[in-house]
């Protein structure tokens, strides 16, 4: 293949560049033998005995010792390590491999001659995450190839994707040559109903082929994503548009590496006339420079003129050293150098280099190669002590696609766990040449994120990335996208209509600039004068029958009391303070308490009249005495005591309603006591029913101005008022309430006003002939004529 075929390229280059360096191994040159391990068990170990002992005849049997090689160089997985490290560690050989570090190798008890040059993958799962913050692609699949190193990555990228929230929408084992020898063969299933929501996959390989993926995600005809793999990936598409095929614009995390010098110009010389043993790259020039075979001497003929390596296109053959050939570059530099380093310690170097071959026992290799530290001709250090590799510094590649199937592999930024929070990856996005039919602002998202006013809602069964947005519910925000949870506003702020952040409310009141605050006051002070304009009129015309008729005094009382009545709403208007909050409660029991106490004393004194009509009767004395009169004060006085409990226990105080209106926060009056404000209230409607019922049961008494009825009727509006306040106050909120209440005390009174002195003006402004003592004398004589009639 023609990676590999560059991995050997750069074997070559590393040696040939150690040859000419007259200050490493001088005079010494070395030499190599290169074997092609075939993934069979047998012809594996095959190759490992022909490389120990130069035949592969007769087991542990050394015919080659004077072509016995010091180290072997492999690229082997963990698999064939496990069978051929036993064998080598026999003789005790250096091992060096260039693959990927393996975790499982480092044991000295199982691997002790063996010593990995490649640097630790440690940080390639925080790498490819950190690659998706960026992007925020929170819903990603994962495709792994089955083994040891893929199960630890699989691990490691889970706990950082989890960390950081980004889900893993599927997870595809691929089983691969290592693991499997049918898996060529086989098909797999790539693109599912479960992967193809995804945008975005992540490709872990680690074996040395790709063939099998490359070619089963080719044939699902998996388009229009984005891959994201790791160093040891590469799409091999020889023959293939590359412009159409799956891997457009595939990100890959390689380690970083420094440019080799005189490598590009060694691959553009390498020709099969420069290197005619090369056999494999006598097939690889006739295959791709139109080159014809003669059988009779072997030869190329008739190829492309001044053809080289480095005019093919980079998806047959790529000049630049990979992980793979960077790897090699280092492990031909650190065998040579610890050869240096062993060769300066021997006494007899002089001796030795007096022979054509250099012979040593294999095992005095190990200390030197397991201390080798160097930095190699490009500037990068080298280490193959495990115990002290740094992390690695990784490369952001993309591929760049152009017509008829040529590729560029750039580089787009840098990760490095080195750098300081938040400088971690560095990365040139407008460089990016993403997948056809992906735009600038491409994501992988299982739900569309929640903007501000909404908050997550976790989908039943689904990973933590599927969800529904919710709005936030009332007084509540959410400021950011993809909030868990929504925030309450505090009592003095509100949401905004959008829920998106809080606002200071508003402080407000049923003030008098208000339009209902306006009206209610305006029609308080109109009944407020018209009940004193009542009251002026009965006192101009104290001395008509009319006025004197059921004790003139006790109108009066009444009259000042409704105008009490109406003046007190005044107190629930403006802005309140503790000494209104205080008054607004006593202020109106009381009133009202001496306006219906007054009501049943005319009441009484009503049936009291027509209960004295007999002489001698103990009643008059009752009547003449003033007795009824005592019902005022002794009402008042017993309202006055549950008012004074009420202010020494738990009295009203201000309060702040931040709930009742949206946008508001309400100054009201807290009733303090609440059993204390229902017993002053249910004490007022115990002296309103019974005033009721005494006058309902008196409403029929024969009397000259129907004082009975008038009294009735008052009473039946008034209980009406507040029976119908009840419900309707607990079902209001905020200046609603107090309205509501002003209203009430407004009603009841002018109920009181209305029906009882509204007929009385009536008679006395229009018809005040009715209310001379003549109008009496006919009235009555008409009422006993017209009984008479009736009784005949």
């Amino acid at each position: 293949m023609p990676n590999n075929y560059q991995n050997y390229l750069a074997f070559i280059f590393a040696i040939e560049e150690i040859n000419r360096n007259p200050h490493l191994l001088p005079n010494i040159t070395l030499g190599y033998e290169f074997h092609n391990f075939i993934y069979s068990h047998w012809r594996i170990l095959e190759n490992s005995f022909i490389l120990l002992t130069g035949q592969h005849e007769i087991p542990n049997y050394m015919c080659g010792a004077e072509s016995k090689c010091a180290a072997v160089l492999t690229e082997v997985p963990w698999g064939t390590s496990a069978q051929i490290g036993p064998l080598l560690e026999l003789y005790r050989f250096p091992q060096v491999t260039f693959g990927s570090f393996d975790s499982t190798l480092m044991d000295r008890g199982q691997y002790p001659s063996l010593h990995q040059v490649a640097p630790k993958d440690t940080y390639l799962a925080l790498a490819m995450v950190s690659l998706m913050l960026h992007f925020h692609w929170t819903w990603v699949g994962l495709l792994i190839t089955e083994g040891h190193k893929g199960l630890q990555f699989l691990s490691d990228i889970r706990v950082e994707m989890d960390r950081n929230r980004i889900c893993v929408a599927f997870v595809k084992m691929l089983s691969t040559v290592a693991v499997s020898y049918i898996s060529v063969t086989q098909k797999h299933d790539i693109l599912t109903s479960e992967t193809s929501s995804v945008n975005v996959v992540v490709i872990y390989y680690d074996t040395d082929s790709a063939n099998d993926v490359n070619y089963n995600i080719a044939q699902s005809l998996v388009i229009w994503k984005v891959w994201v793999t790791n160093s040891r990936w590469h799409a091999d598409m020889t023959g293939r548009n590359f412009i159409l095929d799956p891997f457009h614009g595939i990100l890959v995390l390689s380690h970083h590496q420094a440019e080799i010098s005189g490598f590009k110009t060694f691959v553009q010389a390498a020709t099969p006339f420069k290197y005619p043993e090369d056999t494999y790259l006598f097939m690889y020039w006739s295959k791709n420079f139109d080159c014809s075979f003669s059988e009779s001497d072997c030869a190329l003929k008739n190829c492309t003129p001044n053809a080289s390596l480095v005019q093919l296109t980079l998806n047959r053959f790529e000049t630049a050293m990979n992980d793979w050939s960077y790897n090699i570059y280092n492990a031909v530099y650190a065998v040579a150098l610890a050869l240096h380093a062993m060769l300066l310690e021997e006494v007899e170097i002089p001796a030795m280099r007096n022979r054509q071959v250099m012979m040593f026992p294999p095992w005095k290799l190990h200390p030197f190669l397991k201390n080798i530290q160097f930095n190699n001709p490009a500037g990068d250090h080298v280490n193959l002590d495990y115990r002290k590799k740094l992390d690695s510094k990784y490369d952001i590649l993309n591929f760049w696609n152009f017509p008829e199937g040529l590729r560029l592999k750039v580089k787009l930024g840098t990760f490095s766990t080195h750098a300081p929070d938040g400088k971690k990856m560095t990365l040139s996005q407008d460089k990016i040449e993403w997948a056809i039919g992906i735009t600038e602002n491409f994501h992988s998202v299982c739900s569309e994120s929640c903007n501000p006013g909404f908050r997550k809602s976790p989908q039943e069964g689904k990973s933590a990335c599927c969800f529904e947005c919710t709005p936030c519910a009332d007084n509540e925000i959410a400021n950011d996208t993809d909030m868990e949870q929504c925030l309450m506003c505090p009592d003095h702020q509100y949401a905004n209509t959008r829920q998106t952040h809080c606002l200071q409310k508003v402080v407000t009141f049923l003030a008098y600039e208000d339009a209902l605050g306006k009206a209610l006051a305006g029609t308080a002070l109109s009944l407020t004068v018209l009940t004193a304009a009542v009251l002026g009129l009965f006192v101009k015309h104290r001395d008509t029958p009319i006025v004197k008729a059921n004790n003139r005094a006790l109108s009066y009382t009444l009259l000042i009391s409704l105008t009490c009545c109406f003046l007190c709403s005044l107190l629930f208007i403006g802005r309140p303070n503790a000494a209104t909050c205080i008054l607004q409660q006593t202020t109106f029991g009381v009133v009202f308490t001496v306006a219906v106490s007054t009501v049943l004393t005319k009441t009484i004194t009503v049936v009291l009249a027509f209960k004295v009509t007999a002489p001698g009767r103990r009643i008059r004395k009752v009547l003449h005495s003033g007795a009824p009169n005592s019902i005022i004060p002794i009402c008042s006085l017993i309202q006055l005591t549950l008012c004074g409990i009420w202010m020494g226990t738990n009295p009203p105080y201000i309060d702040t309603d931040a709930h009742s209106e949206h946008g508001h926060v309400i100054i009201v009056c807290n009733k303090g006591s609440l059993t204390a404000f229902y017993c002053v209230l249910g004490y007022l409607g115990s002296l309103a029913l019974v005033s009721f019922t005494v006058a309902f049961l008196a409403r029929n008494l024969p009397d000259t101005f129907n004082e009975a009825k008038f009294l009735t009727f008052s009473m039946l509006v008034f209980c009406s008022v507040w029976v119908t306040f009840l419900p309707v106050y607990h079902s209001s909120k905020g200046k609603a309430m107090v309205a509501m209440e002003v209203f009430s005390i407004l009603a009841s009174s002018a109920g009181l006003l209305g029906c009882i002195f509204l007929p009385k003006c009536y008679i006395i402004l229009l018809q005040p002939e009715i209310s001379s003592m003549t109008g009496i004398r006919d009235k009555s004589h008409n009422r006993k004529k017209h009984l008479e009639i009736k009784k005949k």
